[in-house]
């Protein structure tokens, strides 16, 4: 265990092993690491846990960089505990070079089956007791961390003296294919807003699709820019500051010439590659959405076909606009992005999985008794707001918060504001 000091907090490493599958719990084994923070002013106080669960999938936990506003308002109350979700970060890695080890594509696939909110909250479950023993701890779900809070409150609420969610209330009974429905009109939404902010993007979108589908394009990292590929960037929608980022992408792409410049391919292939993150993002997108019975068949690219607003070639033909995507994975980019082709098989097995473990418990939900609080974004391209809403109907004793000041990323940009509104309707008297 090594504790250092920096940016007014003390740090603390801590390295757990625990098994790959928990329900074979003397085979394999793997490391999940999580970083400990307490104010430097309180290092010596015992204060009750607060076990932050990240979004994602497959995205480590935030590395603390000082002026977090989120995590100074925490540390007034807790000492924190920031999790490298398993397979991310410095816990067990999940890249093609390990992956490569593991075996064959079904082995793979098998393998990966093991890293969803499931087996992650059974980790923090070990993480607890070994810690604080049987004392509950609170727990801070952002986005995909706030679908493992649900499916902690479904199966071992036990373990939580209270929870908060900021932009992460799954839709508990959902298929991914319900999931795709719901987001595509609100990604059809953000672009009509961007356009409405930016009325030049839209010709200039029509622009560079027209030579991309013309042209053969490839990235610095070698993943060829196809007009799919640029459709994508619209995962940047979701943001707070994503319309703007994408508008200085726009601005001028070809920098006076007739091709892409150096300039404009190198942004595009460093958002692509910060919105994608890890494998584990890719892999297990729509596996999040999966329990019980039934594959996802590639959900997002099925009821695509449901929203043919999104067909770059019938737009181009037509004068109608180029719509950018949303947070979507697609078969095809297992095809085209060198960082996610060695996984293409295992991705195909994972997407015709039909026997996925249950991450909810309706009826345990309903019967809550765990304190939670819960910000759910009004406008958030990511999930769903009416699905978040069912669900915070479903949980007992939820209070919820439906704002619209804050996009999706909220905890970040609002300098500890969420958090601070969620603590404060948890310690409300009822």
């Amino acid at each position: 265990m090594t504790t250092s000091r920096r940016y007014g907090t003390v740090l603390t490493d801590h390295t757990f092993t625990v098994p790959l599958d928990h329900d074979r719990p003397d085979d394999q084994q793997i490391q999940v690491y999580a970083r400990e923070v307490r104010a430097a002013g309180k290092a010596g106080r015992d204060l009750p846990w607060l076990l932050f669960l990240g979004g994602g999938p497959g995205a480590a936990a935030p590395r603390p960089l000082g002026g977090e506003g989120w995590l100074h308002r925490a540390l007034q109350d807790y000492r924190v505990l920031l999790l490298d979700q398993r397979g991310t970060g410095r816990s067990t890695p999940v890249d093609r070079r390990f992956l490569a080890q593991v075996g064959d594509p079904d082995a793979q696939a098998h393998y990966l089956s093991h890293f969803r909110a499931d087996a992650i909250v059974r980790d923090a479950e070990i993480i607890r007791r070994t810690l604080i023993g049987d004392r509950p701890w609170s727990v801070l779900g952002q986005s995909f961390g706030g679908l493992c809070t649900v499916t902690y409150l479904s199966f071992a609420p036990q373990g939580l003296a209270e929870a908060f969610i900021t932009g992460g209330l799954p839709g508990v009974r959902a298929t991914a294919d319900d999931v795709y429905r719901a987001l595509y009109p609100r990604v059809v939404a953000k672009n009509a807003e961007h356009f409405d902010r930016f009325p030049g993007d839209g010709e200039q979108a029509r622009t560079v699709a027209r030579y991309l589908r013309d042209h053969q394009v490839v990235l610095p990292s070698g993943r060829p820019l196809t007009v799919g590929t640029f459709q994508s960037l619209g995962n940047l929608l979701g943001g707070s500051d994503g319309s703007r980022r994408l508008h200085y992408l726009l601005e001028d792409p070809f920098t006076g010439g007739t091709e892409p410049s150096d300039a404009f391919l190198s942004e595009v292939d460093w958002e692509l590659s910060g919105i994608a993150g890890g494998p584990l993002y890719s892999l297990l997108h729509e596996a999040t959405y999966a329990q019980g019975e039934g594959a996802t068949h590639w959900s997002a690219q099925r009821i695509r076909g449901e929203f043919p607003a999104f067909d770059a070639t019938a737009a181009l033909d037509s004068g109608a606009p180029v719509l950018f995507t949303g947070e979507m994975i697609y078969p095809w980019m297992f095809d085209t992005d060198p960082a996610l082709r060695p996984f293409r098989q295992a991705a195909h097995l994972i997407a015709e999985r039909t026997t996925w473990p249950a991450l909810y418990d309706t009826d345990r939900l309903r019967a809550n008794t765990v304190p939670v609080a819960a910000a759910i974004y009004y406008d958030d391209m990511y999930l769903d707001r009416d699905l978040s809403i069912t669900t915070a109907q479903t949980i007992h004793g939820l209070r919820p918060w439906i704002t619209n000041e804050y996009q999706h990323n909220g905890l970040r940009t609002s300098n500890g504001a969420v958090l601070d509104h969620l603590i404060a309707l948890i310690r409300e008297t009822p």
